[in-house]
């Protein structure tokens, strides 16, 4: 389990890497618009993302 997990994390490493590398400008104006939202409303979005992550895992696993 500890090895899925590193691979896990290794991925997200990878895809988080390659939005930096692929699209810069874009990051940098997500975070602007990020810095402008409320702090509930980012922790809603990221539990949506979480739950959406949790499910395709589900159907992929």
């Amino acid at each position: 389990m500890a090895h899925d997990l590193a691979a896990a994390l290794c991925l997200v490493m990878v895809i988080e890497g390659l939005v930096l590398f692929a699209s810069p400008r874009g990051w940098q104006n997500l975070a602007r618009e990020a810095l402008k939202m409320e702090p509930q409303r980012l922790r809603i979005c990221g539990a949506v993302v979480m739950a959406a992550g949790l499910l395709f895992l589900q159907l992929v696993h």
